[in-house]
C-alpha cells in the first residue's frame, strides 16, 4: 500500500505546506477552500523558509528558490502533501519527484502603487520603496528624479512606511506592490492607481499560484482538478522566458501576457528587458493562440521573444546568460 493510499483508507488528513507569512497563508487557505473531493480534513502546515528569515535583498541571495525550497524538501520526505507557492517564486527547472498539479486562476497580475498621490503626481525626489530590480529600473525610467529606496518586509510593513511611518527616516512616499497580494489580504484600497500591464509587465508568473505535488501521489489527481488552462499557458510562457534567458531576481525582467483579442482568442506577450538604472530597454512581443496548452507550442513563443530580446542586445542591458 502506498503512502498516498494510505493517507485515504487512514482518514490522515491531507497536510497543505505554506509559509509563515500573512500573505502565505492567506492565500493557501483560499485554495485548501476550493479543495474538491478530499474525504478527511486538510490540514495546513506552516514552514519557514529561508527568505522569510533574512533581511538581505533577493538580489544578494540569489534569489531563486530562497521562499520555496525548505517547502519542496518537506513535500519530498513526505512531511506534507501539497505545497502551495507564490509562482513567481518557484524556480523554473524542474525538481525530480515533484511537479505543478495545478495553476489555479490567477489573481490581477499588476502592479500596485500605494502612496499620497499617482506617480505622475508625486513631488521630484519622491522616495518609493521596492525591492524588485525590475521595478526600480521601471520606476527611473519613468521618473529619473526618484529616490528609489530598497525596502524588504511583509506588505503591512511596506505599507505602514508610507501611510504610517515609525520615524522620519522610514518614510516613504510610496511603495508598488504586487497587486495579487494586496488583494489577498483586503488591502486593494490602499492603493492608488493600478499601474497598467502594457507599460509597466510584471516579474514572470506573477499574481498566479503554484501548486505542487508529488508527481504519481492521490493528492497530485485531487489537486490537479483545480487546474486552470489560461493560468498554465500564461503563467508557462512568461516563465520559460525567464528561463531562456537565464534571468536571476537580479535581472530587470518584465513579462507578462495581456488580455485576448475579441476576435481571435490570441493573447500577447509583452516581454522587457532593462537597464538597471532604467536608462535603456529592450522589448519582444510574442502571440498565443488559445488551443496552444502544450509545452512545446508554448516554448516555442518564449524561445522567439527570447532571441529576439538578445538578438537587441538584451543581455549588454541587464544580468542575463541566456543564447537565442
Amino acid at each position: 500500500m502506498t503512502e498516498d493510499t494510505e493517507t485515504r483508507d487512514t482518514g490522515r488528513p491531507l497536510r497543505v505546506g505554506t509559509r509563515r507569512s500573512a500573505l502565505a497563508r492567506a492565500q493557501t487557505e483560499a485554495f485548501c477552500a476550493r479543495m474538491p473531493g478530499w474525504p478527511h480534513a486538510v490540514e495546513i502546515v506552516p514552514i519557514t523558509s529561508q527568505g522569510d528569515t533574512t533581511t538581505a535583498s533577493l538580489a544578494s541571495l540569489g534569489g531563486t528558490g530562497v521562499f520555496v525550497t525548505a517547502l519542496r524538501e518537506a513535500l519530498l520526505a513526505g512531511q506534507i502533501d501539497v505545497a502551495v507557492h507564490s509562482a513567481k517564486d518557484l524556480p523554473t527547472a524542474p525538481c525530480p519527484g515533484l511537479s505543478i498539479a495545478a495553476f489555479p486562476t490567477r489573481e490581477d497580475p499588476r502592479d500596485l502603487l500605494v502612496a499620497g498621490a499617482p506617480l505622475a503626481q508625486l513631488p521630484a525626489g519622491a522616495r518609493i520603496g521596492t525591492g524588485s530590480p525590475r521595478r526600480r529600473a521601471q520606476l527611473l525610467r519613468r521618473r529619473g528624479d526618484l529616490e528609489v529606496v530598497d525596502i524588504r518586509g511583509n506588505i503591512d510593513t511596506r505599507i505602514g512606511r508610507v501611510l504610517a511611518p515609525r520615524s522620519p527616516s522610514e518614510r516613504l512616499d510610496g511603495v508598488v506592490l504586487a497587486g495579487a497580494g494586496l488583494a489577498r489580504l483586503g488591502r486593494t484600497g490602499d492603493a492608488v492607481e493600478h499601474l497598467d500591464l502594457r507599460e509597466w509587465p510584471t516579474a514572470p508568473a506573477q499574481g498566479a499560484l503554484a501548486v505542487e505535488t508529488r508527481t504519481h501521489s492521490e493528492a497530485h489527481r485531487v489537486v490537479a482538478t483545480l487546474d486552470d488552462p489560461a493560468t498554465r499557458q500564461a503563467a508557462s510562457v512568461e516563465r520559460a522566458v525567464l528561463r531562456l534567458l537565464e534571468a536571476g531576481c537580479a535581472a530587470p525582467l518584465g513579462v507578462s501576457v495581456l488580455e485576448a483579442d475579441a476576435a481571435t482568442g490570441e493573447r500577447e506577450v509583452l516581454a522587457r528587458v532593462y537597464a538597471l538604472d532604467g536608462s535603456g530597454v529592450v522589448e519582444s512581443r510574442g502571440r498565443l493562440h488559445p488551443d496552444a496548452l502544450q509545452d512545446a507550442e508554448v516554448h516555442e513563443v518564449a524561445r522567439g521573444i527570447v532571441a529576439d530580446l538578445l538578438d537587441q542586445g538584451a543581455a549588454d542591458l541587464a544580468p542575463l546568460h541566456g543564447t537565442p
